[in-house]
């Protein structure tokens, strides 16, 4: 499960504003510092679009979602950890999959592939 933690109010390359919820996902993570090298706890949060007015999105905030936010490989990109305020180069983002992660693993362990049947 994801909760919709906040949202945010975007600007297209056209100029034209748009929504975003942020989801947070409830595993805690222990994650090492590339500078001190001591341990520090976070959650994993990812952004994605709405199509509804930010009226919508403010109750939207607090609500869960089946599914899981996913580690995905990128080109390397500078961030700044909000926590502890170390920039770090990151070589993957994170994206909301609409499928539990154990549903992924189990999925993936009986080599049964990811298909959705609409």
């Amino acid at each position: 499960m994801v909760t919709v933690s906040d949202y945010q109010q975007r600007t297209s390359t056209e100029g034209t504003p748009f929504q975003v919820l942020e989801l947070t996902s409830q595993e805690l993570e222990m994650v090492v510092s590339q500078q001190t090298g001591r341990y520090y706890a976070t959650v994993r949060k990812c952004y994605i679009p709405a199509t509804f007015p930010e009226a919508v999105c403010r109750l939207m905030v607090g609500k869960q979602l089946p599914g899981c936010i996913i580690k995905t490989e990128c080109d390397p990109y500078e961030f700044t950890v909000p926590e502890t305020g170390e920039v770090i180069t990151r070589k993957h983002r994170y994206e909301y999959s609409p499928v539990e992660q154990s549903s992924m693993e189990q999925t993936v362990l009986s080599g049964v592939p990811l298909i959705a049947i609409v």
